[in-house]
């Protein structure tokens, strides 16, 4: 029913496709009712490493967008480093929509952190949140981040939405990301393959639950490798961003002993700003109406909601975005 009312909706209004740089008046056309795109348009999404959650929706969010309209959006997904690399990439025009944590979108918006000067980005809308994933070998001696003194560890691909967080969080735990560990930016593939070889003694990942990466290494390395709860750091990121907040990992999720307490935080899906309204329009229509798929591919897009796909601020929702939002009567 959700797929026959949103192709219903992008046949039956008639507007033509205005192009980037013209927002303003896509945002009144979108505002409307126009949320349809008139020239057949290609887009590709920017997700994250291949092992991750970002990469799985991704791929299922570009197949939804493209059967629901006809072949009329041609979507793709493509593997990047994620979050700040993301931004960085649908700023120059490489992407049209990215994946980002909420913390690095932040950051873009208001250029601040690996932003010299503000991004001019919007949201399409909040989706699932992340989980921070901060694992060791039961054998490396860490049973806190301030242990990872000395250690090797890898804090994620480089310009990536993990990579943020880990120095942050080393930062919180007294340690000096350069000098005090051995830093190893390496994507989630590689960071497992050497926890199991050894070769590595801890990493942090950011990731939706569950992320397939994490589950086969816990599945193959068993008590080989545990978590850290890192809830004792939260007061500290929480100074930095009001993004960072309490979570769990539930032990049914990589069949640990007991629940890991850590932080989580939101992931936006984001566009340029300039984006045409009735595109933006139709992709927020799919990413709401098409839930149901997206969870198929992995159960944290069931984290997309009508009550928290708005709460984007600061990052500005873009018009078209909130005009599918008003139609599905998403809350404000």
């Amino acid at each position: 029913m959700a797929a026959t009312a949103l192709l219903a909706g992008v046949a039956g209004c008639g507007g033509r496709q205005t192009p980037a740089g013209t927002s303003d008046n896509a945002a009144s056309g979108a505002a409307a009712g126009n949320c349809s795109v008139t020239n057949d348009t290609r887009i590709s999404i920017a997700t994250g490493n291949t092992t991750g959650v970002y990469y799985v929706v991704g791929n299922a969010f570009a197949e939804q967008v493209t059967k629901a309209t006809g072949n009329k959006v041609k979507a793709t997904a493509a593997e990047t480093q994620a979050s700040v690399g993301n931004i960085q990439s649908l700023e120059k025009g490489d992407y049209q929509v990215a994946f980002s944590l909420f913390d690095t979108a932040t950051d873009a918006v208001q250029g601040t952190g690996s932003f010299t000067k503000p991004v001019q980005i919007a949201a399409l809308g909040r989706i699932y949140d992340n989980s921070t994933h901060v694992v060791v070998r039961a054998d490396s001696g860490i049973n806190s981040v301030a242990d990872m003194k000395g250690k090797r560890v890898s804090t994620g691909s480089p310009k990536s939405g993990t990579e943020v967080i880990a120095q942050r969080l080393l930062k919180a735990a007294g340690l000096d990301p350069d000098k005090d560990i051995q830093p190893q930016r390496l994507d989630l593939q590689k960071t497992t393959d050497g926890m199991k070889a050894g070769t590595i003694d801890a990493f942090f990942w950011s990731g939706g639950l569950p992320t397939s990466g994490v589950t086969d290494l816990f599945t193959t390395a068993g008590d080989k490798v545990k978590f850290l709860d890192i809830d004792s750091l939260l007061p500290k990121m929480q100074q930095l961003s009001p993004a960072y907040q309490a979570g769990t990992i539930p032990s049914s999720t990589y069949k640990t002993a007991t629940d890991v307490k850590t932080i989580v935080v939101p992931n936006v899906l984001l566009v340029r700003s300039d984006m045409d309204a009735g595109l933006a329009c139709v992709l927020t229509k799919t990413l709401v109406e098409k839930r149901d798929q997206l969870a198929q591919a992995n159960p944290a897009a069931k984290g997309i909601t009508l009550e928290t796909v708005r709460k984007t601020a600061p990052v500005p929702m873009h018009p078209g975005a909130t005009a599918a939002l008003d139609s599905l009567g998403a809350a404000k």
